[in-house]
């Protein structure tokens, strides 16, 4: 259901009420209505005959994956960082066996949530290294695999190294890397960017994977984000990726819920005239 628009389609990370089975999972996505799955990186990796089973089976593909390793590219201690490149390294190889694009990795998530009120036991020199060191080798991993490492700002209540596209941009910049671009996640920039649409124009060059949620996290159209606007920026600057549903869901018919957001977000993209949002309609 890719549609005629020069971008890769439609995909979403997991939820609660997919199926447990693999094929069964990837069939129902379809069912929905998406065009891709991104998927657990650990899951990945320890069923990847299963995974290529599946997707021979549904027709559906794996778009990327996101999670599934253990530490941060950005951790205190070097040995949980080095078992994260590792492990990332591990879900690359994978994914370029199933022709997934890349990998979502973010500077760490939940390390130190506070650093404002509780000193970091790291000064901001020693950030930067720690995590250009990280992906420096994954950049590597990833030139052999033919894939991307999409490095992801969270905002400031998760982590504190990189919550700007901005500040990916500089990792990418300073560090020459070729194969590492931007995850751009709507929820986190509406908190810490200035306006979406802005940061999108400044870094859209670098820009590689979108994450789509609201505001407030639940699913896009429920929420305060003007998503039309942006997605007239996306087209605008050349956007050829997937945009990923990985949002929180609540109401009674989760199905249901999440096939209308994906309705609705598609108007959005097409530019068809009036578009209704969940729950409007």
């Amino acid at each position: 259901m890719v549609t005629a628009h020069n971008f890769a389609g439609f995909s979403t990370h997991n939820q609660a009420f997919f199926p447990e089975n693999l094929t069964e999972k990837l069939a129902f996505i379809r069912q929905l209505g998406f065009d891709g799955y991104e998927i657990d990186g650990r899951l990945l990796v320890n069923n990847l005959d299963a995974v290529k089973a599946a997707v021979a089976a549904t027709g559906l593909p794996v778009s990327s994956a996101c999670n599934g390793y253990t530490g941060w590219i950005g951790d205190v201690d070097d040995e949980r960082r080095l078992t994260a490149v590792g492990e990332i390294s591990a879900i690359l190889r994978a994914l370029a066996e199933v022709g997934g694009v890349g990998v979502v990795v973010p500077a760490a998530w939940g390390l130190w949530p506070y650093p404002h009120l509780t000193p970091f036991p790291r000064t901001t020199a020693a950030d930067f290294a720690a995590v250009s060191a990280s992906l420096v080798a994954l950049d590597q991993v990833a030139a052999a695999t033919g894939t991307t490492v999409f490095l992801e700002p969270l905002n400031r209540y998760q982590d504190h190294m990189i919550n700007h596209l901005s500040d990916a941009a500089r990792y990418i910049s300073e560090n020459e890397l070729a194969h590492v671009q931007i995850n751009a996640d709507f929820y986190h920039m509406h908190q810490e960017e200035d306006d979406i649409s802005q940061a999108l124009r400044h870094q859209g060059n670098l820009v590689g994977h979108v994450h789509l949620a609201d505001g407030h996290r639940y699913v896009p159209g429920s929420g305060p984000i003007d998503f039309p606007r942006h997605f007239a920026t996306l087209r605008e600057i050349g956007y050829s990726g997937w945009l990923v549903f990985e949002c929180l869901m609540r109401g009674d018919d989760l199905a249901a819920t999440y096939a209308e957001s994906l309705r609705y977000v598609r108007a959005c993209w097409d530019q068809t005239p009036s578009v209704t949002r969940p729950g409007q309609s």
